[in-house]
């Protein structure tokens, strides 16, 4: 994408971001056993919001196409195939929650939009700073953490355990 593409990307994330929530919590609230949740802005709200997640995360196999275009040093750690489009979409919606809740909990954090080298890893995405030199990609995040619940290599309680290593940081900071 061009840098408008991806300043118009950044608009639209923010300004959907209030919706994406109100849809985490109906899905959520759908779900037997988390009919109550609701967006308090908590780190405390993380611990059912991980273990929904946990179990909403599915897979499918990889396509012939995905598998060619896959390096091999990195086979093995997603041979369990590819996150349904459904788990991308949570993802990004457990993403920006999760977004908000640091926000709301650290006043040193805010979002940014690097634009440095091509070659960095979050070029252009909406991301958070203020835990050092490291910015924090939720989105990216939660796509990780959903690799790792698939793997069953992670369980719901690692988006708490996220959120503890990453305040830690920003409070280092401060």
């Amino acid at each position: 994408m061009t840098k408008k593409e991806l300043r118009e990307y950044d608009r639209w994330f923010h300004d959907v971001l209030p919706q994406r929530i109100g849809e985490l919590e109906k899905a959520m609230n759908s779900s037997a056993g988390f009919e109550g949740w609701k967006p308090s802005y908590t780190p405390g709200s993380l611990d059912s919001l991980g273990n929904w997640f946990a179990s909403q995360v599915e897979t499918r196999p990889h396509t012939p196409d995905e598998l060619k275009n896959i390096p091999p040093h990195i086979r093995d750690w997603v041979s369990g195939g590819e996150l349904t489009d459904r788990t991308i979409s949570l993802a990004m919606d457990v993403g920006m929650y999760f977004s908000q809740v640091f926000l709301r909990n650290n006043s040193s954090l805010k979002w940014d939009q690097i634009f440095g080298s091509k070659r960095f890893v979050d070029y252009g995405e909406p991301v958070l700073v203020g835990f050092g030199k490291v910015p924090f990609n939720p989105v990216r995040m939660m796509l990780t953490l959903a690799y790792g619940l698939a793997s069953n290599t992670k369980d719901g309680q690692r988006l708490r355990g996220i959120y503890d290593i990453w305040s830690k940081k920003s409070a280092d900071n401060c």
